[in-house]
This record gives structure tokens, sequence and C-alpha cells, in this order.
């Protein structure tokens, strides 16, 4: 049974030993999320220029559209500022800075009716984040930009947490996805990307049955396993999700082979050579 927690424990270690096990914690906001959030959306409305952030599919055409956001997402990922803010944000949740790693911070859009467009397909398979070469102690940080309803966030399919999905990620080989620079990282930084690039995905025709979803505040914070079978929502709200996200490494936990069962992930390479690391102050 999928447990949520909303309370962080007063030891990290307790907090990473839950989520390998398959707890989810979804936590109020902290000082660095609402920072994270805030600064984001104020870097949307200046380069949107658009009344209201979230209709913005309404008043951009594709191409405009897709070129701003694409500015943004690399200005999120590579900035050192927003590596330092984060490494600040999780220490805030108990996590000690010298002794974690994370793949940066990425910009989430997900436009209504977006499961139509085939250069998005991508985006709404189901997966577990480890078929990218992630170490099974991987935890995803999560946190959405607005109020979010169940229907809003992603689906998690917590009978498959440890158990195997028939799948095709050992086509995905790290050092391959890189080999071009960093884009594919980023995200979404070509049109075509979606279309071209190699995502891993479960077998067609594969049903993994009921999917558990949540709710999230504005500047909320989610961390779960990056084993967890997810998939992001379809929606029509007629607004658009924004949501930050980021991949975390104990790096102890990793040298101790720690981490959320590995019930079938067959990609290769080694994704954590590239993780940021800041030392605290």
């Amino acid at each position: 049974m999928l447990r949520f927690k909303n309370d962080i424990p007063a030891e990290n270690a307790t907090l990473r030993h839950d989520i390998y096990g398959g707890d989810v914690y979804v936590t109020p906001p902290c000082d660095g999320s609402q920072r994270l959030v805030s600064y984001a959306k104020d870097m949307i409305r200046d380069i949107l220029n658009v009344p209201d952030i979230r209709r913005a599919h309404l008043e951009l055409d594709e191409d405009t559209f897709f070129t701003r956001i694409g500015t943004l997402r690399r200005t999120l990922y590579l900035d050192e500022d927003y590596h330092k803010l984060l490494s600040a944000t999780l220490a805030e949740n108990g996590f000690d800075p010298d002794r974690m790693a994370f793949d940066p911070l990425r910009l989430r859009v997900i436009c209504p009716d977006g499961h139509l467009n085939k250069k998005a397909a991508p985006v709404y398979f189901p997966h577990r984040d480890t078929w990218y070469a992630h170490p099974q102690c991987l935890i995803v940080y999560w946190t959405p930009l607005d109020d979010l309803d169940e229907h809003e966030t992603f689906a998690i399919y917590p009978e498959y947490f440890d158990r195997e999905v028939p799948n095709d990620s050992e086509v995905f080989n790290y050092d391959d996805w890189i080999k071009d620079g960093p884009d594919l990282k980023i995200g979404w930084q070509k049109q075509d990307s979606g279309m071209t690039a190699t995502y891993p995905r479960s077998a067609e025709g594969f049903a993994p049955g009921e999917d558990v979803g949540f709710s999230c505040p504005a500047a909320g914070q989610v961390f779960i396993a990056g084993a967890h079978y997810h998939a992001t929502r379809p929606q029509n709200t007629r607004k658009i999700r924004f949501s930050l996200d980021a991949r975390l490494v104990h790096l102890d936990d990793a040298a101790a082979n720690i981490g959320a069962p590995n019930a079938d992930n067959r990609s290769t390479g080694d994704i954590l050579k590239d993780y940021i690391k800041i030392k605290a102050a």
C-alpha cells in the first residue's frame, strides 16, 4: 500500500530509508522552495510577457512559446545560483550538502491537451526515472509553481514499485544521450526531440492497473523514489502546469549500493559522474 507522509523526519537517514521503501513525502512549502518558485515565476513572466502565464499557449504561437521556455530551462539547469539555492533548500529539509549530489533543476511545462501533440509523446510515457541510468538511491524532488489538484500532478502505480514492468530500458545509454551536448539532459531544447531521441518506455499494451495521485500547494515539496513507476497525467484544465524538479543522490548510499529495489532497470552508463556537488560554506 502506498503511504503518503507529510512531516520530514528529524533524521535524514529515516527520510531516505522511507523513500527507498516506497513512501512518498508531500510536505509543506519551506523558505527555499518558496524562493525557487518565486524566482521561476518571475523569470517566466519576464520572458513570456503575457497577462497570464498559465494561459500563454493562447497568446503565443507554438515556436515562440517553445523557444522562450527553452531559454528558461537552460538557465535553471545550468546557472550556479540556482544550484546553490537548490542545495540550500535541500539542507533546509535535512539533507547534508556535503554528502549530496544532484542533477539540477528542470522546468516542466505541461500544456492543456499536450498529450495530443506527437512531439510531446515521451512526456507522458509511464516510466521509472532510474531507467535513465540513475542509481537506485535516486530521490526525485518536485515542486509545483501553483496549487494543483490530484488530476493535475502525476500518477503513481504503487503495485509496480518493486515488481517488474516489461520495458526497453536497455536502449538507454547515458554516454549516447549526452554525446551531442546537454540539450537532452536539460529537456526539450529542440522541438523534434520527442520524435527522434531514445526514451525508455514500458511495453506497448502493458496495463499497470490502479494509479494513485495527490494534490499539492504551490511550493509544496514532493520527495519520491526515482524507482517508482509513474506518469504525467494528461490534462485539459485550459491552464499550463508549471513545476520544477531535480534528482538527488546521497553519496554514501550510492557507494554502499543502498536504495530502492531494482525490479527491471537495464539502462547503462554513469550519470552520477556529472551530478553537481556543492560543499557547504
